[in-house]
């Protein structure tokens, strides 16, 4: 493999000091502590205009964004879960990337919610991965009462999401290289 793997984050809930955003610095962390390029796109200081609006196609942010996408390995998406489905936040991201940007790469998926644990927003965003051609990775982390999931210090608090967010951090850097080494080898 040529360098350390990149790993684009996106998160769908503003600030990023939200909890969705606190818990995809944890993810974004567990990825450098292994060697990963990972970063977190911060729509407040990097925003990025509607799909249609005037000036939107030529814009420079966007143009920022989809280059990055581009030489990206892999891609968490981490969301609140709002009314059963993704964030729309999330989703003004992803308006943005297309199969050219992401396609054949893996993507990493992780949802935060109010009260007890659902699948809605991850199971949309399955979809949603597929379109553009993307791989979803097997693992995902749903954490449920998310008010709940971090201590004052910031950490985790349930020990068994800390493992499977352990679990997903892994399973995307395996996919990541090796999809990697499978486009390298076919491009040769």
């Amino acid at each position: 493999m040529a360098g350390p793997l990149r790993v684009l984050c996106i998160c769908g809930a503003l600030p990023l000091s939200s909890t969705n955003g606190r818990i995809l610095d944890i993810v974004r962390d567990r990825l450098a502590a292994q060697g990963v390029e990972a970063k977190i796109w911060d729509l407040d200081e990097n925003p990025l205009p509607h799909v249609g609006a005037e000036g939107s196609w030529s814009n420079s942010q966007v143009t920022e964004f989809q280059e990055f996408a581009s030489v990206c390995d892999a891609y968490v998406l981490s969301t609140p879960e709002y009314h059963g489905s993704y964030s729309g936040v999330l989703k003004h991201h992803l308006d943005w990337l297309y199969s050219s940007h992401v396609g054949g790469k893996p993507f990493a998926l992780l949802s935060t919610l109010g009260g007890r644990p659902s699948n809605n927003a991850l199971n949309h965003l399955r979809i949603v991965v597929r379109w553009v051609h993307g791989h979803c990775i097997p693992e995902q982390v749903a954490v449920p009462h998310a008010k709940e999931a971090l201590a004052d210090d910031g950490s985790l608090t349930s020990e068994e999401v800390s493992k499977r967010i352990d679990a997903l951090v892994v399973s995307l850097i395996e996919h990541a290289a090796f999809y990697r080494d499978r486009s390298e080898t076919v491009g040769a």
